[in-house]
Order: C-alpha cells, then structure tokens, then sequence
C-alpha cells in the first residue's frame, strides 16, 4: 500500500508555532528521557518546508 502524504498551506505565523510546539515537546521528551529521533524529524522536514509563492490574480484580469 503506498504511503499517504499530506500538503497543508500555513500562514508564516502558524509555521513558526508549530516548530515552536515540536521543539517544547521534544524538550519533554529529552527531560522524560524518551527518544526524540522523530520529532527531530519532522521538525526538520517543518523547517525545510519550501514556501509557495501566491498568484496574481489582477494580473491576470488586466489582460
């Protein structure tokens, strides 16, 4: 079965709240002592995310 990947559009503040929330929670879990291989993961693939860059849509009018 092929692995299922999601694509999800966040403003520059939530992208910056949810790598804060990543590095709280793996924070946690180094305290706790519990891996953190995969929140490190994800943090990084969060991180490294490319932006989109948003159309013009009056461009398109004018013509």
């Amino acid at each position: 079965m092929p692995e299922i990947r999601r694509v999800i559009e966040v403003t520059d503040f939530e992208h910056r709240l949810m790598v804060n929330c990543m590095r709280t929670a793996r924070n946690e879990y180094i305290d706790e002592g519990a891996p953190t291989e995969d929140v490190s993961r994800l943090m990084v693939k969060v991180m490294e995310a490319p932006t989109k860059k948003e159309k013009r849509k009056a461009d398109r009018e004018a013509r």
